[in-house]
C-alpha cells in the first residue's frame, strides 16, 4: 500500500522545479495501512513558498483515493538539513507607498467587506492598490474578489523566490486562502501562523503600489503584534458597528495601536451597518444595531470618525458573487469615497 501511495504522490509536481515530489525527495517517508496514512514531507529549500500548497494537494489526493482512511490522513512538513546561509532578502513591501491595517475589536462587524470596498474605492480614485488577507483563521478576500481557484506561482529574482499575487479588479491580492482547501480546518499554532504571514507579507511580488491594505484578524493578539513588528505601518483603521458591546471591543484595538511600543497612528473609526433603508422607503432609516455608538466613542478618545456605512443589499450580494459592492452600486461607493478621502487626508 505504501508503494501505491508513492505512485499517487508522484503525480504532484513542484511548480518551480517541475519535478514530482517523489523523485525530488520531498516525500521523505510514507506509513500506510487501510485505515491510516502518514506522509512526511521535507523540502530542500527552507521556507519554500509552495510548501503549504503541496501539503494541501497531498492531503486531498490521499483523501480522494483512500476513502476508508479519510479521517486518519496526516501530512507533516519537517525541517530539512541545515542549509548554507542565504543572502538577505529585501522585503517586497519596500515597493509600497503606504501600508494601512484594517482592524476590528471583534468578528462579525464586516471588517473584510469594508477592506475590500475601500481597496476598490482607492483604485477608482486612481491609486495602485494591493490587499493582503492576514485574517489567517478566516480568510475571505479571495472569495470576495472571485479568485478562489487561483494557485500562486513563484518567480526567481536575484536568487530569491517570490510569490505572484492574484490580480482581480486591478487589485493585487494575496491570501492564505490560496494555499488551503476550503474544507480544511486550519489548526495552526501561533508560530506557524505568524511565519506563514511573514512569508506572504515579504515574499509577495507587490508592484509599485500606492497603498497596501492589510485585512487583520479580529481582536488583539500575536498576529497583530507580529505584523506590526514586521513592517512599518502608516496607519490603522478600526471597523465597528453601533452596538455598545462592539464599541467596547474597539477600545482594545485603539489602545493597542496607540501603545507607546507600537505607535501606529489611528487614522479613524468606521461605523459599519449603521442603519438600514429599504429601497421602497428611501427616506426611512432603521437603526437596527443602535445609533451612533462608534461616533460617540471616536469623540471620547479623540480619534477621527471616518464615516458610516449602512446595510445595503448590494454589499452583501457583491461579497458573495466575487464583486464587492462598490463595483455593483454607485450609491455604495459614495460612502466609501468619503471615508477614503478622510484616510488620505489623515496620512
Amino acid at each position: 500500500m505504501e508503494e501505491q501511495v508513492r505512485q499517487l504522490l508522484s503525480k504532484i509536481v513542484h511548480p518551480e522545479t517541475q519535478k514530482n515530489i517523489v523523485e525530488s525527495g520531498i516525500v521523505h517517508s510514507v506509513t500506510a495501512r487501510e485505515d491510516k496514512i502518514v506522509v512526511v514531507l521535507i523540502f530542500p529549500k527552507s521556507r519554500d513558498p509552495f510548501a503549504m500548497r503541496i501539503k494541501s494537494l497531498t492531503e486531498q489526493t490521499l483523501k480522494d483515493s483512500f476513502p476508508a482512511a479519510k479521517e486518519n490522513i496526516t501530512v507533516v512538513i519537517k525541517e530539512g538539513e541545515a542549509k548554507a546561509p542565504q543572502p538577505k532578502r529585501e522585503s517586497t513591501t519596500v515597493r509600497v507607498g503606504k501600508i494601512i491595517a484594517v482592524a476590528s475589536g471583534k468578528g462579525g462587524v464586516g471588517k473584510s467587506t469594508v477592506t475590500a470596498n475601500l481597496a476598490l474605492t482607492l483604485r477608482n480614485m486612481g491609486y495602485r492598490v494591493g490587499l493582503l488577507d492576514a485574517d489567517i483563521y478566516g480568510p475571505s478576500q479571495h472569495k470576495m474578489f472571485g479568485v478562489e481557484d487561483y494557485l500562486p506561482d513563484a518567480v526567481q529574482q536575484d536568487g530569491m523566490d517570490y510569490i505572484i499575487p492574484a490580480q482581480s479588479h486591478d487589485i493585487e491580492l494575496m491570501s492564505i486562502g490560496f494555499f488551503i482547501q476550503p474544507t480544511d480546518a486550519l489548526m495552526w499554532r501561533g508560530a506557524m501562523a505568524t511565519n506563514a504571514l511573514k512569508q506572504l507579507l515579504h515574499q509577495t511580488m507587490w508592484g509599485g503600489l500606492d497603498f497596501l491594505l492589510i485585512d487583520m484578524p479580529p481582536g488583539t493578539g500575536d498576529i497583530h503584534l507580529t505584523m506590526i513588528s514586521e513592517v512599518k505601518m502608516d496607519g490603522a483603521v478600526i471597523v465597528s458597528t453601533p452596538q455598545q458591546i462592539a464599541v467596547a471591543d474597539v477600545v482594545r484595538g485603539v489602545e493597542m495601536f496607540r501603545h507607546e511600543q507600537v505607535a501606529v497612528p489611528v487614522l479613524g473609526i468606521i461605523e459599519n451597518m449603521a442603519w438600514f433603508t429599504p429601497k421602497e422607503l428611501p427616506n426611512n432609516k432603521y437603526y437596527i444595531f443602535g445609533q451612533g455608538g462608534a461616533r460617540r466613542y471616536a469623540e471620547e478618545v479623540d480619534a477621527p470618525f471616518l464615516g458610516e456605512v449602512p446595510i445595503v443589499q448590494s454589499i452583501m450580494e457583491g461579497a458573495e458573487s466575487g464583486k464587492p459592492g462598490v463595483e455593483l452600486d454607485a450609491d455604495v461607493e459614495k460612502y466609501y469615497r468619503s471615508i477614503a478621502e478622510k484616510i488620505i487626508a489623515g496620512l
